[in-house]
């Protein structure tokens, strides 16, 4: 028998013996956070909304699930040195409501740095909530070791709810990989403002599904957001859908994945352009259809390749409320940042 196949063996017998001994099993918790010193603002008539993918502070390192690296563990001077770079350009922007994606809260991987709460200590936003997509107390693969990384909402005024809702674990691995693997969510919070109810929601869909998991965590993000509507409350939705728009015109000019390694082969994006169709049919988003079809490029918002463009868009803002007409952006000049490319859009609270 192979190193590996004993080590497989040795975690089956663990798992078997114990209900949960690596405390990898995520419930509908959130972590509420506000920033060390807050600011007092007022509710605007129109808020700058941002979504990004923050990489775990990791910027343009070659990691070894990028298939370019092999690198697992930062120094937390790095981590510091691009957390620092993240809090600038959000600054810059300025946002009122900011969704991220791979943020780490407490991960040997960006030592033990959380993010969440850095974030707040040094842009403008006063509180957060946070809901893991990957924890345990030790991940026995590459190196990994502790890990709690997942979504969060991060916002100027306060909240007054906050829930997790889970999507659908991926079905074809093993039983001990999904024991260890990410638990994707929706993550919702609700802010109110003038008397009424304004729902945030952001995601980060599988990223390795060849199966249709991708599909059904997708199809459940939309029917949340229909209840929304059916409901006649008001909800911006925004995160990493790890899909393709329809009309993605380039999509057979790049390579999905540098890897051979099929725990981290990306699956085929070219054959799901039409997976997110029914949320530009049913609500507005920040990157109108028409806008992305006429020139892709312009809105890509991710790559793994470091060498100076973007090949395909993954990143999302919808509402069933108002965006200012011609407000959304993606900000594509901040690549040593992240491998995505923050979105932006202006969402009028007065509609």
């Amino acid at each position: 028998m192979n190193k590996f196949g004993k080590i497989y063996l040795i975690l089956l017998s663990l798992l078997s013996a114990a209900c949960d001994p690596f405390h990898t099993k995520i419930g509908t918790e959130v972590s509420l956070y506000q920033s060390n010193q807050q600011q007092s603002f007022e509710f605007p008539d129109t808020l700058k909304v941002m979504t990004w993918n923050i990489k775990f502070g990791g910027g343009r390192i070659d990691f070894f699930f990028d298939c370019h690296g092999d690198r697992v563990i930062m120094e937390k001077s790095e981590v510091l040195d691009n957390m620092q770079v993240l809090a600038e350009k959000i600054r810059e922007v300025n946002p009122d409501i900011l969704f991220i994606q791979e943020a780490d809260v407490n991960a040997k991987r960006s030592a033990s740095i959380d993010q969440v709460q850095y974030l707040l200590n040094h842009t403008n936003l006063n509180y957060a909530a946070y809901a893991s997509q990957w924890k345990a107390n030790y991940i026995p693969s590459d190196g990994i070791g502790k890990m709690d990384s997942g979504n969060a909402i991060l916002s100027k005024w306060i909240f007054t709810d906050a829930k997790r809702i889970a999507l659908p674990l991926i079905k074809e691995q093993n039983f001990v990989v999904r024991y260890f693997y990410l638990k994707r969510n929706l993550l919702e919070v609700q802010i109110e403002h003038s008397g009424r109810t304004l729902h945030l929601l952001t995601t980060h869909a599988s990223a390795y599904a060849k199966d249709d998991t991708k599909q059904k965590q997708l199809e459940i993000i939309k029917a949340y957001a229909d209840s929304l509507s059916k409901d006649k409350e008001q909800f911006i939705l925004g995160g990493d859908f790890n899909s393709l728009p329809p009309y993605s015109l380039q999509t057979s000019n790049f390579d999905d994945s540098a890897c051979t390694d099929e725990d981290f082969e990306a699956d085929n994006y070219s054959t799901e352009t039409e997976w997110m169709m029914p949320f530009y049919k049913s609500y507005r988003a920040a990157i109108p259809l028409e806008d992305y079809r006429k020139d892709n490029a312009s809105y890509f918002t991710h790559t793994t390749d470091k060498n100076g463009f973007w090949n395909r868009k993954l990143d999302y803002i919808f509402t069933n409320g108002a965006f200012i007409e011609k407000s959304g952006k993606v900000l594509q000049q901040w690549m040593p940042v992240s491998d995505h490319a923050p979105t932006i859009v202006d969402f009028n609270t007065m509609k």
